[in-house]
């Protein structure tokens, strides 16, 4: 159980995306690193250190939980990503035809993470990664004009926002390990706002006890993902961020999240009180991610505004 209780390495996206270029004799060309990059942590989600975990239901992998959060918060970057190529990055305008090979894969990654009755979502997330191989290949071709990926900063933008939603979630639930009373702003700022049901204008929110460690590990799992991504992104992207000069504030972001990566010094993830005796590794995790996120939204008005 100590042996598959482990979270893999971290990959140069960069120089992976090379050697995988010369292994099949192409090109690289714009979009290629990015796409290489989410085709390499989909492998990495399947094939590293005792397979997929999260559908196992037999023992001793059905006791183990850290590493099944840790693939969740992977896919669930996955996901995004997939859908902003499918519906952004391979379209020119919003009246372009969707690529097949992104419209196949990206359904394909949105399968139950957790089933095991076949067809088994292992199968799933494989024809996945083959659909986005396929695209790959035909982004190289010279002669195939149809698979395309366009490095604009409005595309950019899109995704970040995604991004910015997601560890805005995380950052919230992390924080939340000690309890907090919150001032409900789920109205503010528009005067002619509605929502479905009434809410009170104090609201207290705390994470579970037994989901203090599942949300630490899904957010060291989005943060893993999102490292290989950005950096996958920052070659691809490379001119547009210098002309908005945004090329450093992209790079804090990863370096924030780079901060999420280092291993923990515990046996078990510690939920110690806010100015306690004992460390709370979640509010350390927290403060890493809304810092990351608080630079990424800087980042958006740049590349919007700049």
């Amino acid at each position: 159980m100590f042996w598959l209780n482990h979270e893999p390495d971290m990959f140069d996206p960069v120089s992976r995306g090379e050697s995988f270029a010369a292994r099949k004799g192409q090109q690289p060309v714009t979009g290629y690193i990015t796409t290489t990059a989410l085709i390499e942590t989909v492998d990495t989600l399947l094939n590293k250190r005792g397979g997929y975990l999260s559908n196992d239901i037999m023992p001793p992998w059905v006791f183990l939980d850290n590493v099944p959060n840790w693939e969740f918060g992977v896919l669930t970057q996955v996901r995004d990503l997939a859908r902003a190529m499918r519906n952004d990055f391979s379209r020119s305008q919003t009246q372009s035809t969707e690529d097949p090979d992104l419209t196949e894969a990206d359904p394909l990654f949105h399968y139950d993470s957790e089933r095991w009755i076949p067809p088994a979502t292992e199968g799933r997330y494989e024809k996945g990664r083959d659909a986005l191989e396929r695209y790959l290949d035909r982004l190289a071709d010279s002669n195939d004009p149809g698979a395309q990926f366009f490095a604009r900063a409005d595309n950019l933008t899109d995704w970040l926002s995604i991004v910015e939603k997601r560890l805005g979630s995380l950052s919230q639930r992390l924080s939340a390990s000690v309890g907090q009373h919150r001032i409900n702003t789920d109205l503010s700022g528009d005067r002619e706002a509605q929502q479905s049901t009434a809410a009170p204008s104090e609201i207290s929110v705390k994470t579970p006890w037994m989901q203090i460690d599942d949300v630490f590990y899904e957010s060291r799992g989005s943060a893993w993902a999102l490292i290989h991504f950005l950096r996958a992104m920052e070659a691809d992207f490379e001119q547009v961020l210098l002309d908005k000069n945004a090329l450093t504030s992209y790079r804090q972001i990863i370096r924030e999240l780079e901060s999420t990566q280092e291993p923990l010094h515990s046996p078990m993830v510690l939920n110690g009180s806010k100015f306690g005796v004992f460390a709370n590794h979640s509010l350390v995790m927290a403060n890493y991610i809304a810092r990351a996120n608080a630079a990424i939204i800087d980042l958006r008005k740049l590349l919007r505004d700049g």
